[in-house]
């Protein structure tokens, strides 16, 4: 038996999710967060470390894909919110996507042999322009369909939690097909696993896309649609965009997610580099790392919807956003000062308990941010007298990539500043030299910690809270506080 939310922009009311929509939602994340991002952060190792491509080469073209798809993400989330079909407005572009991303991913880590610099370099950009491309055709439609499944300002956060547990298990399931299988015994300096490896996750992608359009099908057919728009969409998107922009809330989070993601592109990127030519960790334990931030996640996620219940939003993200600071702060600055070098098996549990510690923070914010964007979204019906879901979660998105390719960029750029040797990747057991290292951690660690400090000031101004959000609930005509 469904339950009924009312709706404001319509006579016909958004049936609430069973447990079963929910679920089959759930696997739409493990193809973006789960298997996408899993798998793109082997990308740039792979080209940099292992083919040879100039950090600089590398860093460009990634960047080139994440600001090309920042440019996709507000055309799909205005093409999805003002779409009509049978199957609602959300629906025609995930089945779309599916397949686009499938071949594009598997390419990505495909690159033909023989090629030199120049070569490599637009293989990267153009599969990768391609890839990111394809998953945003499914992404913004996608997290924008869970934006419509429930409004109470609690209730919602049960939707991201679905949805982030789903991706945390399909970056498990990733990690350990790519370490045990493709990249076991110092295979992650090896050419020849990275295929194999890249079109199981494009295998898992499709597999799991397909079964969350199938699964929510009928709920996003049954959801209302959007006013038919005669404009066209290259007219409109212009004013579109000036209007969201007009409301600060979104302004606020969209800016600090700016600055957040380049912080965390940038450390990212490094990651590898950081575990194997510092640390001196071999290839088939580096998963177990990734395995203690997922486990984090995994704990993140499940603790913020409690703590959402006695905080407010924003202060979960605060908290989120100290544990990844210090994560990048506490064993770089031990090592840097000279003062503790765990080395090869010794620093793995010191490893794990810091990507733990920053995992829990990975979690609280995955759950609170998009949450945060659907209550600004609400705000924005309540101002202007319209919904553009599809535009806010886009926004969010063009945040992320715009800035995560900044990052990938400025890690490929300190690659070349800090005279990282570009054919040391395929030496198993190779080792830099101090000061190369020192510089390595100076960038992964502390830079990127300064950089999200500046976002955790930006996103102190931010002001929706629960008292607020109610009375914006009460003003469109729906259950505050649910």
């Amino acid at each position: 038996m469904q339950t009924v939310e009312p709706e404001t922009d319509g006579a016909v009311a958004a049936p609430r999710p069973s447990v079963f929509v929910k679920l089959a939602y759930a696997l739409g994340q493990a193809a973006q967060s789960g298997g996408f991002d899993a798998a793109i952060g082997f990308v740039f190792f792979y080209y940099s470390a292992v083919l040879g491509l100039s950090g600089a080469a590398v860093g460009a073209a990634l960047a080139v894909s994440l600001a090309f798809d920042a440019v996709v993400d507000p055309l799909v989330g205005s093409w999805s919110d003002n779409m009509t079909s049978r199957f609602g407005r959300r629906l025609p572009l995930m089945i779309l996507a599916a397949p686009l991303a499938t071949v594009s991913i598997g390419l990505l880590f495909s690159p033909l042999s023989g090629l030199g610099q120049i070569g490599l370099f637009a293989w990267l950009a153009f599969t990768s322009v391609a890839a990111r491309s394809a998953i945003s055709l499914f992404n913004v439609p996608y997290i924008a369909l869970g934006a419509e499944m429930v409004t109470g300002y609690s209730a919602r956060t049960s939707v991201v939690v679905y949805r982030a547990t789903a991706g945390i298990f399909a970056a498990v399931a990733i990690t350990a097909t790519g370490f045990s299988v493709f990249f076991a015994n110092g295979g992650l300096q090896r050419p020849e696993g990275y295929p194999g490896f890249g079109w199981s996750v494009a295998g898992l992608i499709f597999v799991c896309m397909t079964l969350c359009c199938l699964g929510v099908a009928r709920y996003a057919a049954s959801l209302p649609q959007p006013e038919q728009v005669a404009t066209p969409m290259w007219r409109r998107l212009p004013a579109e965009v000036a209007e969201i922009f007009r409301n600060a809330s979104f302004r606020l989070l969209f800016i600090s997610a700016v600055v957040l993601f380049a912080a965390t592109g940038l450390n990212a990127s490094l990651n590898n580099h950081a575990f194997v030519f510092v640390w001196r960790l071999k290839s088939e334990l580096i998963q177990f790392i990734g395995y203690a931030y997922l486990v984090g996640i995994l704990l993140g996620v499940a603790i913020a919807p409690i703590l959402q219940r006695r905080l407010e939003k924003k202060n979960v993200v605060i908290f989120g956003f100290a544990l990844l600071i210090g994560n990048w702060l506490v064993i770089q600055g031990l090592m840097l000062t000279g003062v503790w070098l765990p080395l090869g098996d010794s620093a793995l549990l010191p490893m794990q308990l810091n990507s733990f510690t920053a995992g829990i923070g990975t979690g609280f914010v995955q759950v609170a941010y998009p949450s945060m964007m659907a209550d600004a979204a609400d705000e924005h019906e309540y101002l202007y007298g319209r919904r553009r879901e599809g535009l806010y979660f886009a926004g969010l998105g063009f945040a992320g990539k715009a800035a995560t390719g900044l990052g990938v960029m400025l890690a490929g750029v300190g690659l070349d500043l800090v005279h990282f040797p570009r054919d040391i990747g395929r030496t198993v057991g190779a080792v830099l030299p101090r000061d190369v290292q020192s510089h390595l951690v100076m960038i992964w660690g502390p830079v990127a910690a300064v950089i999200a400090v500046i976002s955790l000031m930006i996103l102190a101004g931010y002001s929706i809270n629960r008292a607020r959000h109610d009375e914006i609930a009460l003003a469109l005509g729906r259950a505050g506080g649910l």
